[in-house]
C-alpha cells in the first residue's frame, strides 16, 4: 500500500520528466518580457515617441540622484523595449537579464522601494535566465550551436594540420 508521501513523490518526479527546462525558461522568458514590454508601452505614443507624461513621470515619481529625469525617461523606456524583445527572442538573454535585473535593483531602491514583493516576483523570473540562458527554444541555442560548429571545425583542423605535417 503506497503512502500520500509515496503518491506524491511519484507526481512530483513525473512532472520533473514531463516538464523540460526549456519549457520553464521561455515561460520565464515571455512572462518577464511581457511585463516589461508592457511598461514601455505606456511611456510611447506611436513606435518610440515619449510622451509629456512620460517625463513629467520622471520629473516627479520615478526621480533618481544623479541622473536627468530626461536621460533616465529614455534610458528606462529603450531598455524596457530593447531587452524585452531580446528576452522574447531568447537572443542575448543572459545579458538582457542582467539588464533588467539592474533595473529592477534601480526601481526598487530609488523609486518604489515597498514594493518589494512585485519586485522579488520580477528577480524570480529573471535569475533563472541570468544562470541558465534562454534555454533550447531560443535564438541563444541556435546561435551556439552555429558557432559552436564552426569553433570545432576549426580546431579539428588545427589538431590535424599537425598531424599531416609530421606524416
Amino acid at each position: 500500500m503506497c503512502s500520500p508521501i509515496d503518491h506524491y513523490r511519484r507526481a512530483a518526479a513525473m512532472l520533473e520528466q514531463w516538464t523540460p527546462q526549456a519549457l520553464l525558461l521561455l515561460v520565464a522568458r515571455l512572462g518577464i518580457a511581457a511585463i516589461f514590454f508592457l511598461s514601455g508601452r505606456t511611456k510611447v505614443e506611436g513606435l518610440l515617441t515619449i510622451t509629456p507624461g512620460t517625463y513629467e513621470l520622471f520629473r516627479t515619481e520615478y526621480a533618481l540622484p544623479l541622473i536627468p529625469p530626461e536621460i533616465a525617461a529614455h534610458a528606462a523606456t529603450y531598455s524596457e523595449h530593447l531587452f524585452s524583445i531580446l528576452l522574447l527572442l531568447g537572443l542575448f538573454t543572459r545579458p538582457a537579464a542582467a539588464a533588467l535585473i539592474g533595473m529592477v535593483a534601480v526601481i526598487e531602491i530609488f523609486v518604489y522601494p515597498d514594493a518589494w514583493p512585485t519586485h522579488l516576483g520580477w528577480f524570480g523570473l529573471l535569475l533563472p535566465l541570468l544562470a541558465r540562458g534562454g534555454g533550447a527554444w531560443s535564438l541563444d541555442r541556435l546561435l551556439e550551436r552555429a558557432v559552436g560548429g564552426r569553433r570545432r571545425g576549426r580546431a579539428e583542423a588545427a589538431r590535424a594540420t599537425p598531424d599531416a605535417i609530421v606524416r
